[in-house]
């Protein structure tokens, strides 16, 4: 099995040598999401997306290379697919690859030479939208090469939970998956962003990532994998560039036998009173995850902390990587990584008290992968209560 890293020239090299198609058939717009297909509405619903649109502030929906939907249900918010978005604000262009260089790599290439378009999404100053903004990436075409560029923008003393799922249909088996994204977090401004996956047994997924925060602004991201995929590498950069800026990163992984996650954080703090904080948790039950997680306090009077814990459940590897990159005096930061199985006194603490031994594993591995999750919805929280509590009964 190949070590996936974080610039691994040669992952990209193999990646740019499949025959991928750049291209799909266009997809027809729907105008109301009641039309969408049954069962495509209900691997939306996997991913956090509802077709409904009950509780929702607006919905953004791409088919392969197609915005087959793209609405808002609150005023104080702007969702459209990233062309048209380039044709309403002229000023947009300032933003597109200000924060990502599109010589980055061999995949943020691909998606400045052969664009797919990707969502524009903005909350107005001051605004305070209640119920999340929803987005689906979603490829159904088999062998597809699919290329997103995505801006998210929470303009001054806003507050916006977007809640992204990416997924391929059913029947899908090979493709790759290119999400190119670029967040602004304006002065006093809040943004929730939670990420749930769930791709086919031999996607390749690789997201290039990076945020940008001011003043007083906060970013909370939440990142959810735990179905199989082929392979997945993301590293989102954030640069906290204003004073008393927070950034706060989750991710619940679980890799099967035959997946290869490389999934990680970094977090730039360069004013005083900048916070930041990682937590991961991480299961293989036969596949191979690389946790990290990286911060660099370059000023005094930052604060950060690092938690990686992984499980290995039945053979796989579990590489958990934090590190601490502090450049003066008087800043604070700490980590925690931990790797093994589950400790057999809790095991039996749960059988003394009635469980038998796969249920009481059942309940260790749930609590594991219960993170107190910051800021989702009721209905998302419920969601993905459900799918943990389905992962570790497959894990078993």
């Amino acid at each position: 099995m190949r070590k996936l890293d974080r610039e691994n020239n040669s992952d990209m090299q193999e990646n740019s040598e499949k025959k991928y198609r750049d291209s799909a058939d266009p997809h027809k717009y729907l105008e109301q999401l009641g039309n969408v297909d049954p069962e495509e509405a209900k691997q939306w619903l996997n991913i956090g997306v509802d077709v409904s649109e009950e509780n929702r502030a607006g919905t953004f929906i791409q088919k392969d290379c197609s915005v087959v939907h793209s609405g808002c249900r609150n005023q104080q918010v702007e969702i459209m697919g990233i062309s048209d978005a380039l044709k309403k604000h002229e000023w947009l262009s300032d933003y597109v690859w200000r924060l990502i260089s599109p010589d980055k790599d061999e995949f943020t290439k691909m998606a400045h030479e052969m664009p797919h378009e990707g969502y524009f999404i903005r909350s107005y100053p001051g605004a305070r939208v209640e119920d999340p903004v929803q987005s689906c990436l979603y490829i159904s075409e088999e062998g597809l090469s699919q290329h997103v560029h995505n801006i998210v923008i929470a303009e001054e003393d806003s507050e916006m939970h977007i809640i992204t799922g990416c997924a391929t249909a059913p029947h899908l088996r090979t493709g790759l998956h290119v999400g190119i994204s670029e967040f602004y977090v304006k002065k006093n401004a809040t943004l929730h962003f939670t990420m749930i996956h769930h791709w086919g047994d031999e996607i390749e997924v690789r997201p290039r990532s990076v945020i940008h925060v001011e003043d007083g602004g906060t970013v909370v991201s939440n990142y959810i994998s735990l179905r199989p995929v082929g392979s997945l590498q993301m590293y989102p950069v954030t640069y906290l560039d204003g004073k008393d800026s927070v950034a706060r990163f989750n991710s619940i992984l679980v890799a099967a036998p035959g997946c290869e996650l490389d999934v990680g954080s970094k977090v730039v703090l360069t004013q005083p009173g900048a916070r930041a904080e990682i937590i991961s948790r991480a299961i293989t039950t036969g596949g191979t995850i690389i946790a990290r997680g990286e911060m660099d306090g370059q000023v005094e009077g930052v604060k950060g902390h690092l938690e990686c814990k992984g499980l290995i459940l039945k053979d796989g590897i579990m590489h958990a990587i934090p590190e601490l990159m502090g450049r003066v005096p008087g800043i604070d930061m700490s980590h925690e990584a931990a790797v093994g199985k589950i400790d057999q006194k809790e095991i039996e603490y749960l059988m003394a008290r009635g469980l038998d031994e796969e249920t009481a594993v059942s309940t260790i591995v749930r609590g594991f992968l219960n993170v107190d999750i910051e800021g989702l919805p009721p209905g998302l929280a419920e969601e993905i209560d459900r799918v943990v509590g389905e992962t570790q009964h497959d894990a078993m």
